[in-house]
């Protein structure tokens, strides 16, 4: 009942047609080819100067930054610290609630 049907693989019925005959190809040099030209080389990037008012701007974007990001990761230790002293809160009430209970029977 529950034993496996394994497939069979007919044989081939119809016309076959004959392996193709594989003739032998003789290879051709070709010239080499000539060297390219050499390239200029590209000019070189000029050098970034930066001015008085571009070394305050960078500075103070900077600051910016570090600032929000310190207020964000601030902000986020925060919230884990209240969540956490209120489930403290919420464990001792529980806690307390289910001892009287137990007292009074």
């Amino acid at each position: 009942m529950l034993r496996p049907k394994i497939p069979t693989n007919p044989m081939p019925t119809g016309i076959l047609t004959p392996p193709a005959v594989i003739e032998q190809t003789t290879a051709v040099q070709h010239p080499a080819a000539p060297t390219p030209a050499p390239v200029a080389p590209a000019p070189a990037r000029p050098t970034i100067q930066l001015t008085p008012g571009a070394v305050i701007a960078l500075v103070g974007g900077g600051t910016a930054v570090v600032l929000v990001v310190g207020a964000v990761l601030v902000s986020m230790l925060l919230a884990v610290a209240i969540t956490a002293a209120s489930l403290a809160i919420c464990a001792l009430v529980i806690r307390s609630l289910i001892t009287a209970d137990a007292k009074r029977r």
